[in-house]
């Protein structure tokens, strides 16, 4: 028998505060979507250069059973996440709107043991562990911090390296004039 045939489904409160505990242990299974802004997210918050009108994530999330050899069907949880976030451009130190996307997906298991012990070259899903009230809020902002690049950037030619930055136009404004070729000192040293 479908163990998602008979199991109820639950539709999600977009309501930031009703995301932070939610009973992945229910034999239940859960879908929602919603809109978090920005200042929802405390450490998005630290992370932005500026909130700008608009600027947030849509989230998408969708969960079902699936058949696990050898033992209990484990929950499978789908989530996407897609918008907007301002950051500090590292080549002009300006700030840059940068549009974010993400989709993954996990397997629910019952202990940290069970997380540990869950196959490395399986990338297409990590493993959670399931709890009573496990924090979703908390996913939902590691999986947009997880996507925000390293060093963020406007596209390439929308904006000038700043003068402090070590790109070409910093070097060419800050190096004074050509080094001595090593060659032409040891020679003036050789006729000294």
């Amino acid at each position: 028998m479908n163990r998602n045939q008979v199991l109820p489904q639950v539709e999600l409160s977009a309501d930031p505060k009703a995301l932070s505990r939610i009973d992945f242990c229910a034999p239940q299974s859960y879908q929602g979507s919603g809109f978090l802004e920005i200042s929802a997210l405390p450490r998005l918050t630290e992370e932005a250069s500026s909130i700008e009108p608009g600027d947030g994530f849509h989230w998408e999330l969708k969960t079902h059973f699936a058949d696990s050899p050898g033992s209990e069907p484990r929950q499978i949880l789908k989530l996407a996440v897609k918008g907007r976030i301002h950051l500090v451009c590292q080549s002009c130190l300006q700030d840059c709107g940068l549009d974010l996307a993400q989709e993954s997906r996990f397997v629910m298991v019952a202990t940290e043991d069970e997380a540990d012990a869950f196959p490395m070259e399986d990338d297409q899903q990590e493993p959670l562990v399931a709890s009573q009230h496990f924090d979703l809020l908390g996913l939902i902002e590691d999986e947009i911090l997880l996507s925000m690049p390293l060093i963020p950037k406007h596209p390439e030619g929308a904006c000038q390296p700043h003068a402090s930055s070590f790109s070409e136009g910093g070097e060419a404004s800050d190096t004074p004039e050509k080094p001595q070729n090593p060659f032409n000192i040891l020679k003036n040293m050789k006729k000294n």
